[in-house]
């Protein structure tokens, strides 16, 4: 794990926001947490995805406090930010030469939603060629209308979206599935 970063994906107040619906994992924040403190603790490398968003109504504008970080997940100095306007962490932004200057192969990514940009940035991390691990019980999303106006309530749509990823773009893994490899290696440096 040496060479592995924790990417925090759009972990930000806007997500509280009422218009989003109905919320599935309500201990992602808990869990997010806690798998920063561990990372903060071990020194590994630590990036933080902040969305921008330019849609005028979204929570997560620039313009709007709603933009900034849950305190659950405030970078602290030292931490790298990259900041992004579409799904993906990598476009728009120096996110994959951040990685590769820095000899990062593989990948723990947390964050909000699971069904957007957790999806996309892990789906492209792969594709480009990185290890990656999903933290699914750090992750959220919420209700959604198929295309007749049905509603998805968001369990589904979380466990239909681990189900495609996993395997085929990551592996999937609880927080303490992580925490305990993570000690792991640590325990191994000593």
């Amino acid at each position: 794990m040496q060479t592995t970063a924790l990417i925090l994906v759009d972990v930000q107040k806007g997500f509280d926001a009422p218009q989003w619906g109905v919320r599935n994992n309500l201990d992602a924040e808990k869990n997010i947490s806690l798998l920063l403190e561990k990372w903060r603790e071990s020194g590994k490398q630590i990036i933080h995805i902040q969305h921008r968003s330019t849609e005028p109504d979204s929570p997560l504008r620039p313009d709007r406090p709603s933009f900034e970080f849950k305190p659950e997940a405030m970078p602290e100095p030292g931490e790298v930010v990259f900041r992004k306007n579409t799904n993906s962490a990598f476009i728009g932004t120096s996110l994959e030469t951040y990685l590769r200057e820095h000899g990062i192969s593989s990948l723990v990514i947390v964050g909000f939603t699971t069904d957007h940009c957790v999806s996309t940035t892990t789906r492209m991390a792969g594709n480009l060629g990185y290890s990656v691990i999903l933290v699914s019980d750090a992750t959220a999303t919420f209700d959604r209308n198929d295309i007749n106006g049905v509603n998805i309530p968001a369990h589904e749509i979380q466990r239909i979206h681990l189900a495609s990823l996993n395997r085929e773009f990551c592996k999937v893994l609880i927080t303490a599935e992580v925490l305990e490899d993570l000690e792991r290696h640590v325990s191994n440096r000593g």
